[in-house]
């Protein structure tokens, strides 16, 4: 089996044995090195970082190339991957080679300022975490018994069993093993396992302290941290006073780390309080850059203004023009020093970032946009101080300066940069809108012993929240924290998280999520997930995790950008020298050169408006911005897209795969039918079946007992149910016990025939009728005598069928695949429109028939909610999961539909179609744009129409097509819900 370290291992031998088939383009080692005395095997199998770097100074494809290339350069690099567009870097490597820190030097050494940041969203998670909550264990051997049954199944890496808490925390490879497999093993030991939680769910949050003096306080106050349950690290940074805290959200919270900070000074010196987010920061940084732009175009232009009057308007003024024609020494006139001294400090103060772009640029071996207007806004100046120079030693020397051209250049490149920046910042706007759902603080409740009664309410930072709180919601505020009514009832506006409009009902033991508006009422909430735990905060991470991906069609741009440049270098030097021949040779007539001219100072405009129009910008930005924007909008649509390959591969499908349970139906059993073969009522019917049901866990039973609660609700509004003796529960047939002395066996017919329990015609042809509806059967029988059959439907979703019917016209295939039975399968695919069925099929079977599909030429779409469906929606181009499903479908998935509604794939698939037509609409803005442009910069139509683009008019375009990629980009903010589905109701419901 290929593993991941084996590849890389193939790898690595294969560099070091020199085989001779090392591409020859790649003039750095993009693969480990190793240091000498030290195996290939040891390295690789020690344990591997990860760093993400805040990179500022980055302007283009090529800059980010330049920093890969500095990057990988170093030895012990496993991956480097580089965002320029939120300007950062994500480097995998192995810390027994090289240090976070020497990576950070690496990139600053190419030119570029780098910081190491926390990146909780993008951290892989090769092993699943769960909780279990084990009933029956009595002392130490119990716990170490149950700790070494889990540790020994394949695929679980680390088992802990705590007896105090009744607890296990085991880490485990779902690829592996899966929670049923831990729960049958701990049940095998004799133990009852129940689910608490999946995933690992580590927060942190920073606090500011006030009062440290000492170092002794330091130690005081980390050591008082470290004793706390469920804190993981600690980092006190005592110059900004400040001390960063990982912890567990569900063993700890920020106002136990303030307690503790407080109390450990016995005096109360201490004070602690929240430092400001990262969100605050990263939009203060921000609008610093955006800032730092504006000021350094406003100064350019302070200085570009005079350049430019003195050179094109004051000259055809009488009286000033006289002035400016008066000379100084021989020729060197006052208008030829003005726009000398102005142009000066634009080309090399506020300039000076394109020299050390461009030095630090070319020393790496690359170049990029800087190395380009280095070399245009020069040639212009230093051409021009030459013709200065010369004017000033000879009284017969005659030319033009092109002073306005270096320094108008560079002030509309700091304009485009500037709108670049303004337009970039937009791009990201769906995560800020998402991290500002959670409201600002919260009305914390102190409740008495008895939890029945509220003592005290006090108003609190929203952050301070710790699991287990109880808080207040009021009318018209914002949830404040992931939950479950305890007291109250209201609606709440779900449409922020999951774009749904209609308010829904809440009451006592419903859960709410944080960041969703309350209606009319006043709720109390009992907080279940805060932190990292949130839905929210998962919502965000993988919106974060999407757009610092990069998808497949962006390498091409990437590719494009490495050799642009030193091709447009290129091209400019054509350009100006097979003018400059021609000149020489009188290849053209005298009259095509401008008056204020020579043959050379046309040739060299030309030249130059070549290297500044063609600069690859633009290109670098078409992917990532309609990347940004694409899944930005899909969140607010309840589409969490993950990444640009998504994307990519989602446009393309032609075929998908659905499964049945919880995707084409609701998920939820509901009895729809009961009919009876004995003289008895309908409630002392069921009073039998839910005594027995009542002890059950299984879903068909919790659907017995919901609906007989429901119809007894008329009578009483709390029934009673008879006690059920003797309880045994048959797997995979039924159940039966005792109830007021009568043996009550509730099951399928397999189950009664095991018992030599008659079943009658009538139950029989019931039985027959509720398979063809896709229903299933269950028998009751009362003391041996079939007293009635119930029939129990997963009912489809209400749009399963118009979603069906959207992607035949769509010319999209659909399959259903489920583990259910042909004749259900059958049933539901005929309801819904379903052609081909694939039924009773384990994982490995859905699998297997996603790769036969793609061997058939088809793009795979898989849509499921299970643990089962995982090894599919792996196997397929794009994996969709449910929004409702476990945490291990999400995991797995390409596409997350969090409404769990089927419409949302038809909105993935069409948001995905725009967004890859967005980036083709940028690459011909990018590439269209330079292939049109240069020619035309290159003087092709100045022999017919004498049209030229100047250099400052050329630079203008050049940064007018960066804005205008992204602008482009911003369009699909616009982006619409196709019209087909605007008359496509759940539950009867338009939706708008």
């Amino acid at each position: 089996m290929l593993t991941e370290q084996n590849y890389w291992r193939c790898i690595s031998n294969f560099n070091f044995q020199c085989c001779g088939n090392l591409s020859p383009e790649q003039h750095y080692p993009s693969m480990t090195r190793f240091p000498r005395g030290s195996s290939p095997e040891d390295v690789l199998s020690s344990p591997q970082g990860k760093a993400v770097f805040s990179v500022t100074g980055m302007t283009c494809a090529a800059c980010a190339g330049s920093v890969e290339k500095a990057v990988k350069r170093l030895p012990g690099i496993r991956d480097a991957v580089v965002d320029v567009l939120n300007g950062k870097a994500l480097v995998r490597y192995f810390p027994s080679m090289v240090t976070e820190e020497r990576i950070r030097e690496a990139i600053e050494d190419a030119g570029f300022e780098a910081k190491s940041i926390d990146e909780e969203s993008i951290k892989e998670k090769p092993f699943q975490i769960c909780r279990i909550h084990i009933k029956g264990m009595t002392c130490t051997s119990c716990s170490s018994t149950v700790e070494s049954l889990l540790q020994a199944i394949p695929g679980v890496q680390k088992s802990q069993v705590a007896l105090a808490t009744e607890e296990a925390q085991v880490h485990y490879d779902p690829k592996i093993v899966t929670y049923n497999h831990l729960k049958e093993a701990i049940e095998e030991a004799g133990f009852e396992a129940i689910l608490k939680s999946t995933g690992e769910h580590i927060s942190k949050i920073e606090l500011k302290i006030e009062g440290l003096k000492i170092d002794q306080s330091l130690r005081e106050i980390h050591k008082s941290l470290q004793s706390l349950p469920g804190v993981e690290n600690i980092d006190i940074n005592q110059e900004m006073k400040k001390v960063s805290i990982s912890y567990k959200p569900y063993m700890t919270g920020p106002r136990t780390f303030i307690e503790v900070i407080e109390s450990s000074s016995g005096s109360g010196c201490f004070r602690a309080m929240i430092f400001p987010d990262g969100g605050e920061r990263r939009e203060t940084l921000r609008q610093e850059e955006i800032k730092r732009h504006f000021k350094l175009f406003i100064w350019s232009l302070s200085f570009s203004i005079p350049v430019f009057l003195a050179s094109m308007v004051l000259m055809h003024i009488p009286g000033i023009s006289h002035v400016l024609d008066m000379k100084v020494v021989n020729n060197l006139t006052i208008g030829l020093i003005v726009r000398w001294e102005f142009s000066t400090p634009v080309q090399f103060y506020i300039g000076r970032r394109f020299y050390i772009g461009a030095y630090k640029s070319l020393r790496n071996g690359s170049a990029n946009m800087d190395v380009l207007i280095a070399l245009g806004t020069n040639t212009a100046y230093f051409y021009s101080v030459y013709v200065a120079v010369r004017a000033a030693l000879s009284r017969d020397f005659m030319g033009s300066d092109f002073f306005e051209t270096s320094s108008m250049l560079i002030s509309f490149i700091l304009l485009g940069k500037y709108l670049e920046v303004l337009a970039k910042g937009k791009t990201s706007q769906a995560i800020a809108k998402l991290m500002e759902l959670t409201p600002d603080t919260a009305i914390l409740l102190s409740l008495n012993e008895e939890g029945n009664n509220v003592t005290s309410e006090q108003q609190i930072d929203s952050r301070l929240i710790q699991k287990d709180d109880v808080i207040k919601i009021v009318p018209g505020a914002k949830v404040a924290a992931d939950g479950f009514v305890i007291w109250g009832q209201s609606y709440i506006n779900e449409s922020m998280i999951t774009g749904e409009a209609r308010p829904v009902a809440k009451r006592k033991g419903d859960m709410v999520i944080g960041g969703t508006v309350n209606g009319n009422g006043v709720l109390h909430v009992k907080v279940t997930r805060v932190g990292s735990e949130s839905a929210l905060s998962q919502i965000v991470r993988l919106v974060e995790s999407a757009q610092m991906a990069k998808a497949p069609v962006q390498k091409l741009a990437d590719r494009i950008s490495k050799y642009f440049v030193p091709m447009v270098i290129m091209l400019s030097l054509a350009t100006w020298v097979s003018w400059f021949i021609a000149g020489q040779l009188h290849a053209y007539p005298e009259s095509w050169i401008p008056s204020s001219m020579n043959s050379f100072e046309l040739a060299l405009q030309f030249g130059i408006s070549v290297m500044v129009i063609a600069c690859p910008c633009a290109l670098g930005l078409a992917t990532p911005t309609a990347v940004m924007v694409g899944t930005g909008v899909g969140a607010t649509q309840g589409v969490l897209i993950k990444g640009g390959q998504a994307l990519e591969k989602a446009h393309k499908v032609n075929c998908i795969v659905f499964d049945k349970t919880g995707t084409l139906t609701v998920g939820k059993p509901i009895v729809v039918t009961t009919k009876l073969f004995k003289k008895i009522t309908l409630p002392d019917f069921y009073k039998f079946v839910v005594a027995i049901e009542v002890n059950s866990e299984h879903p068909i039973a919790k659907a017995i007992v919901e609906h007989a609660e429901k119809a007894a609700e008329g009578d009483e509004k709390n029934p009673t149910w008879p006690e059920a003796r003797d309880f045994v529960s048959i797997s995979g047939h039924g159940v039966k016990a005792i109830v007021q002395d009568k043996e009550i066996i509730v099951g399928n017919k397999k189950l009664m025939q095991e018992h030599n329990i008659v079943i009658p015609v009538d139950a029989e042809e019931t039985l027959a009728e509720a398979e063809r509806l896709a229903q299933t059967g269950i028998l009751v029988s009362i003391d041996r005598e079939i007293a009635g059959v119930l029939a129990i439907s997963d009912a489809l979703k209400p749009s399963a069928k118009e979603v069906i019917s959207i992607l035949n016209s769509m010319k999209i295939k659909s399959v259903l695949a489920t583990g259910d039975n042909w004749g259900t399968a059958n049933s539901i695919a005929r309801q819904v429109g379903i052609e081909t069925v694939i039924a009773e099929a384990q994982p490995e079977v859905k699998a297997d028939k996603v790769k036969e599909l793609q061997t058939s030429g088809y793009t795979v779409t898989m849509v499921g909610d299970g643990i089962n469906d995982s090894p599919a929606l792996v196997a397929a181009d794009v994996g969709m999961a449910i929004g409702a499903g476990t945490d291990i479908a999400i995991e797995a998935a390409d596409i997350v539909l969090m409404k769990s509604n089927l419409e949302d794939i038809i909105i993935a698939i069409d948001l995905a179609k725009k967004t890859f037509s967005r980036i083709r609409l940028n690459y011909i803005w990018a590439l269209g744009y330079n292939l049109l442009v240069i020619p035309i910069a290159a003087g092709i139509l100045y022999p017919s129409t004498e049209f030229r683009l100047p250099p400052w008019i050329a630079g203008a375009a050049m940064a007018a097509s960066s804005v205008s990629v992204v602008c482009s980009s911003l369009l699909l903010k616009n982006y619409r819900r196709p019209q087909k589905l605007n008359n496509l109701g759940l539950n009867g419901i338009k939706i708008e």
